[in-house]
């Protein structure tokens, strides 16, 4: 057989492949696209790539430069970006200068947009709540960062509640105000929340769908003009559900949407100038930005988040089954993934590791409950693994592996679920704590144990590390509970038996502590902080007093 026809009969049996097993994830086919949908996920393929497009001025437009995007499946090219140059982000520049300070609405501007955005968030979360339509997003998000169906449709209806959450007169409750008497007639000061104007979105590949629509939203509810970027490798899912917002009435110059690398955005954003951006992601391009951006950013970036299992042992399966969700589900690329497990001697003595390993090893590629790691490969991991074996005293407990049997494209990793145990001396060391407390962004903890009388050294690691974003506490030991949250910082920690690292929904806040540049996501408390200022006008009218006379200087 010739060789081309050998690549072609190669290619087709790949494309089979990942065909049974996205068809082995329960999603329907559809009969027929939504108003907004430019795409169908189950169709998208080496044959039938999908166009990712950008959005400036109100218009959506291609660009010369298309970035191909491979399958993470199965390697195959299978979507094309459209991504903007460095000489090419004039339009986005221009389009964020034409916002004001004082951003598209404020208390004393263009009210009326707070009720037409709860409009807007009161017809796309009743979209979103359509089977077809929550489905096809979960599909799409599966497609370019796989997760089990489960988790994929969590997203989506964490998404769809917060859109709820902020329908109707909820959205300008975000902009209330307060008033203080004054020191005599007619004087009062009058708090506000303030727009910044033009602001910049930047977000990450691991939740394509809840995190950019949570701040893009935030954003516009408090009066700003966004330009948004998404990691590429995901991008389509924001470009779906930008479509989604304009068939529900969002206008189409409220936000600017960019397709482009690292380097061009960081351009863009020297010239443009935003009076504040957001970022999501790795530590390191956020320390870069807030240098860049001369401190006007608010960080939601890398979290090696740790759990401490407390004295009291109960519910063991339950909590088990807590840690590897938190250590593995969507294959640990979560920033709020359990990185560090401290055990209590007397879990040590309990059957939890053995729990651990056994439902580690239900999870499967075929149903996407382990799958690709978009940010580190396989080659990495191991490497990791190796480096902390040299350790005394640290042992592979489970996985430490590559995944066998699939056509995962070598720029991702695949690896099984691992954990590996240090001593907690080791850990201490000083030789020693950067390398174990090093973020894997993948399916990858280190579980250690400790003493009783050895909870300080636990509380010494837990205040060497950086990162503070997520932390559990699982004890019901209530003076337990008092000393390790009293001694720690992590900005959304849970604490009690059912506590995890993982998961949060739209009804509490999520993000950092310990940082004044920290962003949170998803509450009142988080849209206001992230994406409001503070502004006091003080009202003095009068009258003045008739025996009033000129005073002395002073």
């Amino acid at each position: 057989m010739h060789r081309f026809a050998i690549r072609r009969e190669m290619r087709a049996i790949v494309s089979k492949k990942a065909v049974s097993l996205l068809d082995s994830c329960k999603f329907p086919r559809y009969m027929s696209l939504a108003a907004f949908q430019t795409v169908d996920a189950d169709k998208v393929s080496g044959s039938e790539p999908a166009k990712v497009h950008n959005l400036v001025n109100g218009k959506w437009f291609e660009s010369p430069s298309w970035n191909t995007i491979v399958d993470p499946l199965n390697g195959e090219p299978f979507i094309k970006v459209a991504e903007v140059g460095e000489s090419n982000i004039k339009p986005f520049v221009d389009s964020l200068s034409r916002c004001p300070k004082h951003g598209l609405h404020n208390p004393f501007k263009d009210p009326e947009r707070y009720l037409h955005l709860g409009a807007v968030s009161t017809k796309a979360a009743d979209k979103l709540s359509q089977p077809e339509i929550s489905k096809f997003f979960a599909r799409l998000i599966q497609r370019v960062s796989p997760k089990s169906f489960d988790q994929a449709m969590a997203e989506v209806s964490v998404t769809q509640k917060f859109l709820e959450n902020f329908s109707g007169d909820q959205v300008r409750f975000l902009a209330r105000s307060f008033a203080i008497p004054g020191n005599h007639l007619g004087q009062q000061s009058h708090g506000f929340r303030w727009p910044y104007g033009p602001v910049a979105i930047i977000t990450p590949f691991n939740f394509p769908l809840e995190i950019p629509v949570l701040q893009l939203m935030g954003a516009l509810y408090m009066g700003n003009k966004p330009l948004l970027k998404v990691d590429s490798k995901v991008s389509i899912v924001m470009e779906q559900m930008l479509r989604l917002l304009h068939l529900c009435g969002l206008s189409t110059d409220d936000v600017d949407f960019i397709n482009s690398d690292g380097k061009t955005m960081n351009k863009l954003l020297l010239e443009a100038n935003p009076r504040m951006t957001l970022f999501t992601g790795s530590s390191r391009v956020a320390e870069k930005l807030a240098d860049d951006l001369k401190g006007r950013v608010k960080l939601e970036d890398a979290g090696f988040d740790w759990k401490i299992l407390g004295p009291d042992v109960q519910e063991e399966d339950y909590v088990a089954w807590v840690c590897d969700q938190d250590a593995y589900a969507c294959s640990g690329q979560k920033c709020s993934a359990q990185s560090i497990l401290f055990m209590h001697e007397n879990w040590s003595e309990s059957s939890l590791i053995s729990k651990l390993k056994d439902l580690a090893a239900r999870r499967k590629l075929e149903n996407l409950t382990i799958g690709p790691v978009l940010t580190v490969t396989t080659e990495a991991m191991l490497e990791h693994v190796e480096k902390l074996l040299k350790i005394p005293g640290s042992k592979v407990l489970f996985g430490g592996e590559a995944l066998e049997n699939h056509t995962i494209p070598s720029i991702y990793g695949a690896f099984k679920p691992t954990a590996v145990y240090v001593p907690l001396e080791e850990i201490l060391k000083d030789t020693n704590f950067e390398l174990v407390t090093k973020e894997i962004f993948g399916p990858f903890q280190i579980i250690t144990d400790y003493k009783a009388n050895q909870l300080p050294l636990v509380l010494d690691a837990l205040e060497r590390m950086n990162a503070h974003l997520t932390a559990a506490v699982v004890s019901n030991d209530l003076l337990f509970l008092q000393k390790v949250i009293g001694n720690t910082v992590n900005g959304t920690t849970y604490a009690g038996l059912r506590a995890r690292t993982t998961g949060a929904p739209q009804n509490h806040w999520f993000g950092p502590a310990g940082d004044p540049r920290g962003a949170g996501i998803g509450t009142p408390e988080a849209i206001k902080l992230v994406w409001s200022c503070h502004r006091e006008i003080i009202y003095d009218v009068g009258p003045v007093q008739s025996q009033w006379k000129l005073p002395p200087a002073t």
